[in-house]
């Protein structure tokens, strides 16, 4: 089964619920298993080496690489920028409100710019069936 690491901000998390649970139901539903690390790993701000060497073997284990941002955080464009030197599809999501990020845009395989959680799972659904 593949797996898809979602890059978010830690700071922003609980603001991303709802819309992390539409992507990882839309995720799970298309065979695909989400991996958010910010749910799996807690690190101090002195463990920052750490927190990076963990952040990219769970992107190396990956297949896909979500980048959701909605909520901007800098470590997202890292994480997605890792990502796609190590060759993964990099899939680029935000709501229509939020700040757009010409970066993370420019680098992306996949766009999704959406209005409503509606729109989210039938738009990043039909992007999934490709991986």
């Amino acid at each position: 089964m593949k797996r898809a690491y979602l890059a978010i901000s830690y700071a922003g998390r609980h603001r991303l619920a709802d819309e992390l649970e539409i992507i990882c139901r839309t995720l799970t539903a298309g065979n695909i298993v989400p991996f958010v690390f910010v749910d799996h790993f807690t690190f101090q701000p002195e463990e920052e080496s750490a927190m990076m060497q963990q952040a990219m073997k769970e992107i190396e284990q990956s297949d896909i690489l979500i980048a959701a941002a909605s909520e901007k955080a800098i470590g997202i464009g890292i994480e997605a920028g890792y990502g796609k030197a190590k060759g993964k599809p990099v899939i680029y999501i935000r709501n229509e409100a939020a700040p757009h990020s010409t970066t993370l845009a420019g680098l992306s395989d996949d766009r999704i710019i959406y209005a409503t959680f509606t729109d989210l799972a039938n738009k990043l659904s039909g992007i999934i069936c490709k991986y």
